[in-house]
Formats: C-alpha cells, structure tokens, sequence
C-alpha cells in the first residue's frame, strides 16, 4: 500500500493512546465525516517514566482495527519491540516508529522485511543526517515504502515540549527522496500551537500531517494537553486547501 501519491496531501489523526473501543469509534466516526482517510492510536506506550501509564496493550490494535474496519479507513500505530512485528503487521496498515526507537536499529531492520509502510520519526536529538541513515536500515533490508515525520527536536528551550524544526521538510526533500510529514502535537506539546504549527509544515512543503485529535480530549487521557479536539481539527482543515496548493498537493 502507497501512502502518498505526488499529488495528495495525507492527513492521519486520532488520540494518542487507545482507552476504550468506545472512545476510538467515537473519534474515527467524526474523522471520517471530515474526510480523514488515516486513524492514529498508540496500544504500548513508551513513556519516560515507568510509573507513567503505558497503555492498553494488544488489546488496543485490535479496537483500531474493528473501529476502521466499520468506517473504512486505515490504521497508523506504534511499534515498541521486534516481539510486536507479527502482531502489529496482521491488524494495522501503517506501522509507527517513535522518536524514542529512531536508532533501535534491530526493529528497524526488521521492518525492512515487511511490506507495509513505516513512518519513522526523528530522534529528540538527532540530526537530519541521522535521521535519513536511521531509514536506510529499513530500506537496505527491503522495505523502500518509509516515510518521515518530524516530531520536533529536544533543544534549551522550554515553553514548548519540543523545538520544532520546520526547515527539516525542506532540508529532507533535498537530502533526499523520502517523503516528510510533520507532528504539530508532540512538537509543541500545547494544543492552541498545532493549528498554526500545522498550517507552518504545509506551507514548508510537507507531505502530510499526523495530529492528535479525539471527541473528548480531557485530563484522563494520555497527553491531553496536546491533543486537540474534532471543532479545533476542522478549523485546521478549512485553510488547508489554500496552503497546500502553493506546492500542487490536494487533500
């Protein structure tokens, strides 16, 4: 399966961290009504602190598959650990890297022998040079269909969780042929910073984009600072047309 065409600009969106089957097809229902094609949601969480909640488990694959399977879209989600591979590759379409495993390169070869996309995201401190060598590990062991995601860089800077690096669309493209999406979520850290940033990535030339998005954001949930809600997502959708028509992409 192709994720991008030259031509089209993707958008893939959900919550962080699958809760309930419940909370996934209540969010995927008011997704697909705005024409989103790609459902977001994370089963294992990789958190900085053990003590942190980590997620649903497999049992989280399985509601995103379910839940995409009735409303016709396909799946994105993480993966954290080779054990996962056979699992992760028999319910969902798209296959996650996070920032966390950009150089775990025994996963990263791994994925080189499926055949399905992967999206890799930049380290926290990487540099691009890194991060392109990071997706030759997939694409010499197999697998040429990656995709990169900028996700922000770990930098002195605190008011944001991470500093995001929009010259990175640019600089990738030129570097060379992979295609570049961008997180506004993970690269602010702070909802009322995605549409802008959002908007900022397409205008750079990005591929697409990943947003955190979910029908009842609040501060249960995973990330919640982050992840904005279905009315702010569509106000970012609106003024999309009008930006990604600068470099000839549709959405």
């Amino acid at each position: 399966m192709e994720l991008f065409d030259k031509t089209s600009f993707t958008i893939i969106a959900g919550p962080c961290s699958v809760y309930s089957w419940n909370q996934i097809d209540k969010t995927a229902h008011a997704l697909k009504k705005l024409g989103v094609k790609f459902l977001r949601g994370g089963a294992y969480k990789m958190r900085t602190s053990p003590s942190s909640w980590q997620g649903i488990g497999e049992k989280g694959w399985h509601y995103l598959y379910e839940v995409a399977k009735k409303h016709d879209m396909k799946t994105v989600s993480e993966v954290t650990s080779v054990e996962h591979i056979n699992t992760i590759c028999s319910l969902i379409d798209v296959i996650l890297v996070g920032t966390r495993n950009m150089q775990n390169y025994p996963l990263l070869k791994k994925l080189g022998e499926v055949e399905k996309p992967v999206i890799l995201k930049r380290g926290m401190a990487s540099t691009i040079e890194e991060w392109i060598e990071a997706a030759k590990y997939i694409t010499n062991s197999g697998n040429k269909n990656i995709i990169l995601c900028e996700r922000g860089i770990r930098t002195f800077e605190t008011y944001t969780r991470n500093t995001l690096d929009v010259s990175a669309i640019d600089a990738v493209k030129r570097l060379s042929n992979y295609q570049v999406i961008g997180d506004p979520s993970h690269a602010t850290g702070k909802k009322e910073m995605v549409r802008p940033m959002a908007w900022a990535l397409a205008a750079a030339g990005a591929d697409g984009l990943m947003i955190e998005c979910e029908i009842n954001p609040n501060k249960k949930n995973c990330d919640y600072r982050q992840t904005i809600d279905v009315s702010e997502f569509e106000l970012i959708l609106q003024q999309l047309p009008k930006i990604t028509d600068i470099w000839g992409k549709k959405y």
